[in-house]
């Protein structure tokens, strides 16, 4: 009776084992031919991932940018990984935190639930795009004054949205702006601190 390992093991030289004949196998002209086949032309979903981008052309912190994104780009999925500027934050990625707030037009509005594609010609700002030639914001400065964070994760939502309430006007008192800055959470609870530097920057303005 034949064992399991015969012909794998202890062969005398003559023939190849089958572990051997296996090894040095080589492929069929016909395999090898659909293996060049297959590489050589992309896959349908890659063509038609590639025929589904948009022309997008945006102007970020006053630089003008051409793109070409899938319809389904957030604005903050495009500020930090086409374009490299990561201190919009990521936090709930429901709209609800407010960390990735930046500027559309002048206006706040949350990065992560607004597609690029809607805004083809929009001017966007960052907290990248507040400080000029090397000078910070005034808000900037002024959470700095007034140590308005803690870990700092929020800051940039908190700093690009109290510029656009600054912008509106509406805000008067510091209950108005506690209620008008209500969609932006700090979880380090540096509210009153927050509340004071935009307080600061009011009265200057």
């Amino acid at each position: 009776m034949i064992g399991i390992d015969d012909g794998l093991e202890g062969h005398d030289g003559a023939h190849p084992s089958r572990r051997e004949a296996i090894a040095g196998a080589a492929p069929t002209p016909m395999v090898a031919g659909m293996a060049s086949s297959a590489a050589a032309q992309p896959t349908g979903d890659a063509a038609r991932s590639a025929a589904s981008l948009v022309p997008v052309n945006l102007t970020v912190n006053g630089k003008r940018h051409a793109l070409r994104l899938d319809p389904r780009t957030t604005i903050l999925d495009l500020l930090r990984e086409h374009l490299d500027l990561t201190g919009t934050k990521k936090g709930c990625d429901q709209g609800q935190c407010g960390a990735c707030t930046v500027l559309l037009d002048g206006h706040r509005i949350n990065s992560c639930l607004t597609f690029a594609v809607m805004y083809d010609g929009a001017e966007i700002t960052t907290i990248e795009g507040l400080a000029q030639n090397g000078v910070l914001h005034p808000l900037q400065q002024a959470f700095v004054d007034h140590d308005a964070f803690q870990c700092g994760y929020c800051t940039p939502g908190q700093i690009c949205s109290a510029a656009g309430l600054i912008a509106e006007g509406r805000a008067k008192t510091a209950e108005e702006i506690r209620e008008l800055m209500s969609g932006n959470i700090c979880r380090c609870g540096a509210y009153p601190n927050i509340v004071a530097a935009i307080q600061q920057v009011m009265g200057r303005s």
